[in-house]
């Protein structure tokens, strides 16, 4: 009877907390596509605030972290941008748009920083 209790009171938190983390998928969605709206209009920024906004709801979202990266390499901000990148890859990393981000940011950072061998 406890083994009974335990699952259906397991059962109950699950289905509990799904619709939670999927509010948080919805609502980082959200702010993802207004962060893309207002990138394409020159608001770096404010993409920025936006995709910082949606990995908090749902630190998960592979995506929104790749568009951290973009948006961070836009403004100069190269750590940021590669731990932003990292942790895309790291969620999602069979994803091309994302593997294809970051391979040409370290390409690009790699030459940046490397030394000048003339």
């Amino acid at each position: 009877m406890t083994r009974l209790l335990a699952a259906a009171s397991l059962v109950t938190a699950l289905l509990v907390a799904s619709p939670a983390s999927a509010d948080a998928r919805a609502d980082a969605r959200q702010q993802v596509a207004f962060g893309i709206e207002v990138a394409s209009r020159g608001l770096w920024r404010e993409a920025i605030y936006r995709w910082e906004r949606a990995v908090e709801l749902d630190p998960t979202y592979a995506e929104a972290f790749n568009n951290l990266g973009v948006a961070y390499e836009h403004e100069g901000e190269l750590d940021k941008a590669k731990a932003a990148y990292e942790k895309a890859a790291a969620l999602a990393p069979s994803h091309p748009s994302i593997k294809q981000n970051f391979e040409l940011f370290r390409e690009v950072n790699d030459r940046a920083t490397s030394p000048d061998p003339g």
